[in-house]
């Protein structure tokens, strides 16, 4: 499959006249809790000739495959992306610390210092926590729920928890957010219900965990209150990305 994707990367350079920075698995299969019949979702950070950035008519900063089989493939371009980092947006940190890598640059280890000086832990937080407040209230709520769905409420709140000990981005693998965050006494549970996800379809339903659902329960609340108190975090100048946006495009 990696070879298939790599693939499909360089026919979208070519059809689109750009140059791929960073292409990386995001979801379940680099958060380490994929089923067999998840898809991939690659991602990736794209530039295009500088004067396509000085057209009056620019063009859209974003590139969406149709989803074709198994394959769901889409990118930023690094104007986009440059822009979300310095409002903290968890999902280029997310992209950024990927496991898995289908294409690379030097751009990417030059990203990557950089990246960490507009991490916002209650930009996090409150990304993090929406995350986990609209998954529980729409999938955990029946008797029967389907096992993928805890997972998307279990990581958001782990790396809640996270954020809020430690003040960096969470580890994009969720057993690392399980040996740091969880509660020894829930872990047999979420150990055999990762075996579970990992080894069932997407759509595998089971009874509803109350042990879990208190967990969680508890942990969004507790959350919420602790961002609540938190002061803003202080918004970074513009200066270090916008060299950062000009070097890639004179490369």
């Amino acid at each position: 499959m990696k070879e298939l994707i790599q693939e499909k990367l360089r026919e979208i350079e070519q059809r689109e006249e750009c140059r791929i920075l960073l292409a990386v698995e995001s979801g379940s299969r680099a958060w380490g809790f994929a089923s067999p019949d998840s898809d991939y979702d690659v991602r990736f950070i794209y530039v295009r000739p500088e004067k396509a950035y000085l057209r009056l008519d620019r063009t859209r900063d974003v590139i969406e495959v149709p989803i074709n089989g198994e394959l769901d493939i889409n990118g930023w371009d690094i104007d986009k992306t440059l822009r979300l980092l310095h409002k903290s947006n968890p999902t280029v940190f997310e992209w950024f610390s990927s496991p898995i890598i289908y294409q690379t640059s030097s751009f990417a280890d030059q990203f990557r210092p950089i990246m960490q000086k507009y991490f916002s832990s209650k930009a996090g937080l409150w990304h993090y926590l929406h995350m986990a407040e609209g998954n529980y209230r729409d999938y955990l709520r029946g008797e029967m729920v389907r096992a993928k769905k805890y997972f998307y409420v279990l990581r958001p709140i782990l790396a809640c928890k996270w954020i809020l000990e430690k003040g960096t981005p969470p580890p994009m693998l969720f057993t690392d957010l399980v040996k740091s965050e969880l509660p020894e006494d829930l872990s047999e549970t979420v150990y055999q219900l990762l075996d579970l996800k990992m080894n069932s379809p997407e759509i595998k339903e089971i009874p509803r965990i109350d042990q879990l659902n208190r967990y969680l329960d508890t942990g969004i609340v507790s959350v919420k209150e602790q961002i609540e108190k938190l002061p803003d975090t202080p918004v970074q100048d513009w200066n270090e990305l916008n060299e950062l946006f000009f070097s890639v495009l004179e490369r």
